[in-house]
């Protein structure tokens, strides 16, 4: 006896799972991006320090890299979650600086504290690592400002007075989870493939049991 398919939902089921197929190997371009930057970074760790008007316009390609700047003037404050050298958690103080000649405005973490109260620093030469500043943006603000949303940062190698210096930022703590993404999203594909399947082998089963029924 004849099976009717049912157009609609089938349709609609086949396209969600490639869709969701298409995630995947997304994630999979993703992964491969993802592990080329990470060894960018890995490679700037062991580069010479290099100063940080040779570097702007900062992009990714520079960060982790070694480099210092004057901090000619602080101009703000702001304080974020942080973890010090020695592994203590605190408040994690950055300074917005004016750098006049060398350039464009950067920010400098100076230090870890256990209170939020701002540091006694004017400034003044800074070394450490380069990395992004902490963004207070949401991520929607974030996605729609595109990269100027970003600001470079030097993690400060000696700390402010009173501080005890930011642990350096490290490319190791970056994760990589594009390939669980990926595969997350092929299982979803096979599961909805799967789930239709065993709804219409229900429904066709349904169906030839009224029709034996209404023969009975």
């Amino acid at each position: 006896m004849r099976r009717v398919i049912p157009i609609l939902p089938t349709i609609v089921v086949l396209l969600a799972a490639l869709l969701m197929v298409r995630l995947g190997f997304w994630q999979i371009h993703r992964l491969h991006e993802k592990e080329a930057l990470l060894a960018s970074y890995a490679a700037n760790v062991t580069k010479p320090a290099f100063p940080l008007v040779a570097l702007f316009p900062v992009t990714d390609d520079a960060l982790y890299r070694r480099t210092s700047a004057h901090c000619l003037e602080v101009v703000g404050w702001t304080t974020e979650a942080g973890r010090g050298t020695d592994g203590r958690s605190g408040w994690r103080h950055i300074a917005s600086c004016r750098t006049g000649a060398e350039g464009p405005g950067i920010k400098v973490d100076v230090g870890i504290s256990s209170a939020p109260a701002t540091p006694r620093w004017n400034g003044g030469t800074v070394r450490g690592r380069l990395t992004w500043a902490p963004s207070d943006l949401p991520l929607i603000a974030r996605l729609a400002s595109g990269p100027g949303a970003t600001s470079p940062m030097i993690v400060s190698e000696a700390a402010a007075p009173g501080l005890v210096p930011t642990a350096q930022p490290n490319p190791a703590d970056i994760a990589n989870n594009h390939l669980s993404y990926a595969v997350q999203w092929f299982i979803f594909a096979a599961l909805a493939l799967i789930i239709y399947g065993v709804a219409l082998w229900q429904r066709a089963r349904t169906r030839e049991g009224r029709r034996s029924d209404g023969a009975a």
